[in-house]
């Protein structure tokens, strides 16, 4: 079903816009194999305005599969490699003497880009961890009491290894909460496996995208179109209350010391809508609601130790809480 409006012309550019990035599958497969739930988790974020932690073990593409994003949108991007050494100036910027003004001008760091992917952001201290909070927050930068906004759109692509926590500084939950997603990027199934390695064996290079035939397929001109659709499309008074439910649900979860925050529930009703808005609709369904609770969840929540010693997940007990919360018809 395609989005109602009363103007002709925003119903055309919305669909022109669903298009294109329904095209980035596509694009992004031509350099990234099987990875499908992560590239839709980034285009929802792209329309929420929201930031991804992308969670996986070193060499499953994490890394590759923003650039490609990137280069697939027309969006700039750059990397920053998080280490116990990296100071806040490294990612924000800082003023610089120039010798031949006799002043100091800024000189802007990474975090001034469209798409920033922060590798391994827990091997960093928390000074430099929270660097980050007010340009992802606020999207801007203040180096010496001067605001400098940064450019639009911006999204934050953090990673971290799921395995390796000797020697990081685990992000504290106020900071968890600050991304509207948490990926995980599993290892690639065997077939996918094969044809990995089959491109490599014909001279595939993840260095050089554009041999690789990936172009852009949609633009900053297309995701302003679909956030304004996303912004139309309903959420009904029983949709809202299923999301406050879901979250409310977890705060009694006796497996957790840590349930989802109103914050959360903000989230999720954002990332329903934009997973309605891509996949059609005009409107928010129930299904909805439960393809996004996870990655939009699973972050938010902190389990009790004795569960965790049991096996208990996050994912577990939002899948509990999914199965035992009434669906509204």
């Amino acid at each position: 079903m395609e989005p109602t409006t009363d103007n002709a012309g925003q119903s055309g550019d919305a669909a022109t816009a669903r298009a294109a990035l329904e095209a980035l599958r596509a694009e992004i497969a031509k350099a990234v194999v099987g990875q499908d739930p992560a590239v839709t988790g980034l285009v929802v974020a792209l329309l929420c305005r929201g930031h991804v932690l992308l969670e996986g073990v070193p060499g499953v593409a994490k890394t590759l599969l923003v650039r490609t994003l990137a280069s697939a949108l027309e969006l700039d991007t750059k990397r920053v490699q998080f280490t116990p050494d990296l100071m806040p100036s490294d990612v924000t910027g800082s003023l610089v003497y120039d010798t031949r003004t006799a002043e100091f001008s800024f000189q802007p760091g990474p975090v001034f880009t469209n798409l920033l992917l922060a590798d391994e952001i827990n091997r960093t201290p928390p000074k430099t961890q929270s660097s980050l909070l007010e340009a992802m927050e606020e999207r801007q930068v203040t180096v010496d009491g001067t605001p400098r906004p940064l450019p639009e759109p911006f999204l934050v692509a953090a990673t971290q290894n799921p395995v390796e926590y000797e020697g990081t500084y685990p992000l504290p939950e106020a900071q968890l909460d600050r991304f509207l997603l948490k990926l995980t990027i599993p290892l690639p199934s065997r077939q996918d496996e094969i044809d990995v390695l089959t491109r490599h064996a014909s001279g595939f290079d993840p260095r050089d995208l554009r041999a690789a035939g990936v172009r852009p397929v949609a633009g900053p001109a297309d995701l302003a179109a679909a956030r304004a659709a996303v912004a139309g499309t309903t959420v009904s008074p029983e949709i809202t209350a299923y999301v406050v439910d879901i979250c409310r649900a977890t705060r009694e979860s006796p497996s957790l010391t840590l349930g989802v925050s109103p914050r959360g529930a903000t989230a999720l009703l954002a990332t329903s809508r934009a997973w309605a808005w891509l996949t059609g609709r005009d409107y928010v369904i129930p299904d909805d609601v439960k393809a996004l609770a996870l990655p939009t969840l699973r972050h938010r929540v902190q389990l009790r130790p004795e569960a965790e010693m049991e096996g208990v997940t996050a994912d577990s007990v939002i899948n509990a809480v999914l199965a035992h919360v009434p669906v509204p018809r």
